[in-house]
């Protein structure tokens, strides 16, 4: 069994996966990290899956690989996700099926493949990642909120059901940040974002591994159902 911590981080390819990939790297974490697609970037102690979250032969495939290269899974961090800023009424199923596989059915898959091998050794922490837009309720992003408000809510109810196993469950929910997610949405919506926070600017990548942190500091036992949404929204 390797000496370091090992931590899972979804959606490395670029954005707030590859940051915090080469971020917890630097902190002398092994971490593993995937994709739908192939990564143009090599960091020491880093391995890559290629594949999609919400596929679970291939999600169970990957488990089975750390469980038997690592023999131990210390943190998963479900970054990845995607987003939609259509009116409900211009929302096309497929994309909608596609939202919430990735949101929602990939965050589910990895917490449970993730809490099987955390249970073995009685230590865990999960950091899945939300929106502020299920605060705000913003409009042009039903399904998109919808599918964090279910990872809120699935949040909640694994830190109880993971308690006895030594696993704490938490959640970020991240203003805007300039990322791919973002490029093909208006200034204007953007800043009508921001001014109904309390700190109205996009959030900054730094922002982000701060409270990621702070979820996954030992001493954190005692935090766990929680979802910390930056910026006061």
């Amino acid at each position: 069994m390797i000496d370091k911590p090992v931590m899972i981080i979804t959606g490395t390819r670029k954005g707030i996966g590859k940051y915090l990939a080469e971020y917890y790297v630097e902190k002398e974490f092994v971490i593993i990290g995937c994709s739908r697609s192939d990564i143009d970037f090599e960091l020491n102690n880093y391995k890559h899956f290629v594949l999609d979250i919400s596929d679970e032969k291939k999600v169970k495939k990957m488990f089975n690989q750390i469980r038997r290269t690592y023999g131990r899974l210390d943190i998963l961090i479900n970054n990845a996700g995607v987003a939609s800023m259509n009116h409900v009424l211009l929302t096309p199923l497929k994309k909608t099926k596609e939202i919430l596989n990735t949101n929602f059915i990939g965050t589910f898959l990895f917490c449970r493949e993730a809490g099987k091998i955390m249970k073995k050794n009685s230590y865990g922490r999960i950091v899945n990642f939300t929106s502020v837009g299920t605060k705000l309720k913003i409009e042009g992003e039903a399904i998109y909120t919808a599918s964090k408000a279910a990872v809120e809510n699935l949040t909640e109810v694994l830190s109880r059901e993971y308690a006895g196993f030594g696993i704490t469950v938490n959640a970020i929910g991240p203003t805007p940040v300039k990322t791919d997610l973002i490029r093909s949405v208006p200034t204007e919506k953007i800043d009508n974002i921001t001014k109904r926070l309390a700190i109205p600017r996009l959030t900054e990548y730094i922002d982000i591994s701060n409270v990621i942190d702070f979820f996954i500091s030992n001493k954190s036992n005692y935090i766990t159902g929680q979802t910390i949404h930056l910026g006061g929204a």
